[in-house]
């Protein structure tokens, strides 16, 4: 019997994106290798539990859900996180920030100084710049001001990031400028706390990183998962990675993965099988094994 792995999520690394397994083991991902699994037969997807807890009843959870956990757990969850404003005492200093995912995609946000641009990275942010750094709850009024004052909106839903992937600007320099507008224009705004430190314009690109532009780039997504069902498999060549998504090149045109479905499943190792999980049309707008793969 193949020996089944549970995935723990996605993970950005100084040196790209790894796969996370229950039980500490790491799987890199490179652009160019195949990936490929299947979800275990007969299985259910179950809860991942909360803040390193199990779920107390292994509670079963729905495939198209990229949450991965029943509503207690869900509940525990946020009732300790930054965005429910529930660590109001954090010590650590945050950063704010304005992140770019396409043409008339802006954000604003907040993460933890110490954390870098690994926030970005997750969220699939293609070109990100610094607004201010201080304390946590000066971060988080900054983030209030700019949603007010100029409409910026602090999350933009997955389906939309993937939407507009496949019509990036192609230069560097194009990308910057979906935000650099707005950054001098929150800078100029009045009513900043005085606690927090604005930052100069200076635009991160992760295009490149991410594969979805530049000569490496690889042809458009035609479909995503729409969840992972017992029994199916899906497997192909990694041609990008954007935040949680993985993008694989199959037999039935490039696909785009959710990983955060991949949570609560018994994957085995698929080998050559075809790609026979439920995809979604993106249409035009969108041995003793080391390891599963």
């Amino acid at each position: 019997m193949a020996q089944a792995w549970k995935c723990a999520g996605l993970r950005w690394a100084a040196d790209g994106p790894v796969l996370a397994w229950v039980g500490g083991r790491r799987s890199a991902l490179v652009r160019g290798q195949r990936v490929a699994f299947a979800v275990a037969e007969g299985g259910v997807r179950t809860c991942v539990g909360a803040r390193g807890n199990a779920c107390p009843v292994r509670a079963e959870v729905p495939g198209r859900g990229t949450g991965a956990r029943c509503e207690e757990c869900a509940r525990l969850r946020r009732a300790h996180s930054v965005a429910a404003d529930t660590m109001a005492d954090d010590p650590q200093p945050y950063r704010v920030y304005l992140a770019w995912f396409g043409p008339g995609l802006v954000k604003v946000g907040i993460t933890a100084h110490a954390r870098g641009a690994a926030r970005l990275l997750e969220q699939g942010a293609v070109c990100f710049s610094w607004l201010g750094r201080g304390p946590l709850m000066a971060a988080r009024r900054t983030e209030e001001l700019l949603r007010a004052a100029l409409g910026v909106p602090d999350r933009i839903a997955y389906a939309h990031k993937r939407a507009v992937r496949a019509w990036l600007p192609p230069r560097e320099a194009e990308r910057a400028a979906g935000i650099a507008g707005l950054h001098a224009r929150a800078v100029a705004l009045g009513g900043w706390p005085q606690s927090l430190t604005p930052e100069p314009f200076r635009a991160v690109d992760h295009a490149g990183v991410f594969g979805i532009a530049g000569a490496e780039r690889g042809p458009a997504a035609v479909a995503e998962v729409a969840e992972l069902v017992a029994g199916l498999a899906i497997g192909g060549e990694l041609v990008a990675a954007a935040g949680p998504d993985l993008h694989l090149a199959t037999e039935r045109g490039v696909v785009v993965l959710d990983t955060r479905l991949m949570a609560g499943w018994e994957l085995v190792s698929a080998g050559g099988e075809p790609c026979t999980v439920p995809l979604r049309d993106l249409g035009r707008a969108a041995g003793v094994q080391d390891g599963l793969f």
